[in-house]
C-alpha cells in the first residue's frame, strides 16, 4: 500500500458512488490499508450491453471486462484492495464481521435503513469489535423524518440552500450541475475519521460517527442565510459579485473559449480602462459601475473576443487585473503547473491522468500508488493475510459464490 501517516490503519470500505469513495480514496492516498467490500454485482453486469457510462471507459474501450473499467468507479478507487463477497448470505456477513474484527474503521454512506437491514449496524460491529469506528453517511442522517429517503448531491443540493442563490435572475434558480455536497461530505468524513482514530489513542473506544450529506452542505451556507435571516433581500448575482463590478466570464476568440475577469476595486477599474480600448467611463465609481454592468460587461467582450482565452489573460494579468482562463480537462491536464507538480496521476490503463492528492507533506507520493483494482483481486490475500483462511476454505466460499472476482452470469 501507499507510504503515509495513516500506515497500519486498516479501513473496511462499503461506500458507493462519489462522496463515500472519494473519503476512502483520500485516505489511502494517505497510507491507509483500504480494503474495498463489494457487491457481486456492484460494479455492474458482466456484460454491458447499455449507452456508454458518464465518465467513458478507461482506456477508451469497455473490453472483455467492462465493470473493470467504468472511469467514474475507477477515478475513485486508486490504493485500495477489492474483496468481493456478498453480505446479504449468512455465511458473507459472517466472514464480513471476522474482517471487522482486524479492522479499525468501517465507512459507508447507504440509506440510514440499510446497515441495519442487513444486521451490520453499530450495535453488531462493536459487538465484534469495541475499537471499530464505524462512519456512517446517510444522506439526511439516522433519525428524523427523512431518515428513510436514500439522496444524492443533485437532490440534496437544492435542500442546503445554495441552489437558491445560484442562477442569472430571480426566476431561474440552478444548481452547481456538479453535486457538491458529495465531496463536501467526503472531507468531512476523512476528518472525521483522523478525529475519531485521535480519540481513539487517548480512551481505547471506538466511536459511531455520523454524518449527513444534507446538513454537510447546509453548513457550507455563505452570508446569505444570515441575510435571509436579518430580512435582507438576496439575489442571484450568476457570475456577478456583490461588491465587485465588473466581475464576470467572457467569450474569447474560438469555438467555447472565456476568461474570468474581476474588478475588486478604483485601481483596478483604472487598469481596466488602461488595458481595453474604448468608451469605459474612467471616472465611474463602484455604485456607477453596478448601474452599467451590462453595458460594462459588452465593451469588455468586444475586446476579449479579439484574443484567444491565454493571450487576454495574459494581457490582463500584465496589468495586474485579475483574471484567468476558464479551462476545460484538456487545459487541466496539460497546465505547466499542474504538470511541474505531477498532480495529475497516469496510474490506471490508457493511461488516463486521474487527479492526485492536494495534499503534500513527507512521506506522500504517488511513487508507489497503485491503480483501482479489478473486482475481488484481494480475496485470498485479505482472506488469509487477515483472517488466515485456508486455501480450502476459500475454494469453498468461491465455489459457493459468497466470494466472487466478476459478476454473476
Amino acid at each position: 500500500m501507499a507510504k503515509g501517516p495513516l500506515n497500519g490503519i486498516r479501513i473496511l470500505d462499503l461506500t458507493h458512488v462519489w462522496a463515500g469513495p472519494l473519503a476512502t480514496r483520500i485516505l489511502a492516498d494517505l497510507g491507509a490499508d483500504v480494503v474495498k467490500i463489494e457487491s457481486p454485482t456492484g460494479r455492474g453486469p458482466r456484460s454491458y450491453g447499455r449507452a456508454t457510462p458518464i465518465g467513458g471507459w478507461i482506456g477508451g474501450t469497455p473490453g472483455d471486462d467492462p465493470y473493470n473499467v467504468n472511469a467514474v468507479f475507477v477515478k475513485l478507487q486508486r490504493n485500495k484492495k477489492s474483496v468481493a463477497v456478498d453480505l446479504k448470505t449468512g455465511i458473507g456477513r459472517a466472514t464480513f464481521l471476522e474482517l471487522v474484527k482486524k479492522a479499525d474503521v468501517v465507512m459507508e454512506n447507504f440509506s440510514a435503513r440499510a446497515m441495519p437491514s442487513l444486521h451490520l449496524d453499530y450495535p453488531v460491529l462493536s459487538g465484534a469489535n469495541p475499537r471499530i469506528i464505524y462512519v456512517s453517511m446517510p444522506g439526511y442522517g439516522m433519525d428524523g423524518p427523512y431518515r428513510n429517503r436514500v439522496a444524492f448531491g443533485p437532490s440534496v443540493e437544492p435542500l442546503s440552500g445554495l441552489t437558491n442563490v445560484m442562477g442569472y435572475g430571480p426566476d431561474e434558480p440552478r444548481n452547481t450541475a456538479m453535486a457538491l455536497p458529495d465531496p463536501i461530505a467526503a472531507l468531512n468524513a476523512t476528518s472525521a475519521v483522523v478525529t475519531a482514530l485521535r480519540r481513539r489513542q487517548h480512551t481505547g473506544h471506538g466511536a459511531l460517527v455520523e454524518m449527513s450529506l444534507h446538513e454537510g452542505a447546509a453548513a457550507f451556507c455563505g452570508p446569505w442565510l444570515i441575510d435571509h435571516q436579518l430580512g435582507e433581500t438576496v439575489e442571484r448575482l450568476g457570475n456577478r459579485h456583490p461588491n465587485m463590478a465588473p466581475c464576470g466570464i467572457y467569450r474569447c476568440a474560438g469555438k467555447d473559449d472565456w476568461v474570468a475577469i474581476a474588478c475588486r476595486d478604483d485601481g483596478d477599474w483604472q487598469a481596466i480602462c488602461a488595458t481595453i480600448p474604448g468608451s469605459l467611463d474612467t471616472a465611474a465609481d463602484l455604485d456607477k459601475r453596478v448601474k452599467t454592468h451590462h453595458t460594462i460587461d459588452q465593451l469588455i467582450e468586444t475586446w476579449t473576443r479579439r484574443y484567444s482565452k491565454t493571450e487576454a489573460t495574459a494581457i490582463l494579468q500584465e496589468a495586474n487585473i485579475p483574471a484567468g482562463p476558464v479551462s476545460t480537462t484538456p487545459d487541466m491536464t496539460s497546465d505547466p503547473q499542474s504538470i511541474a507538480r505531477n498532480f495529475f496521476v497516469p496510474i490506471e490503463r490508457g493511461p488516463t491522468p486521474i487527479p492526485g492528492n492536494p495534499i503534500k507533506m513527507n512521506e506522500i507520493s504517488s511513487a508507489d500508488w497503485t491503480p483501482c483494482p479489478k473486482l475481488g483481486e484481494n480475496n485470498r490475500e485479505i482472506l488469509s493475510e487477515w483472517l488466515g483462511y485456508s486455501d480450502e476454505k476459500i475454494h469453498e466460499l468461491e465455489s459457493s459464490g459468497v466470494i466472487v472476482d466478476r459478476p454473476p452470469t
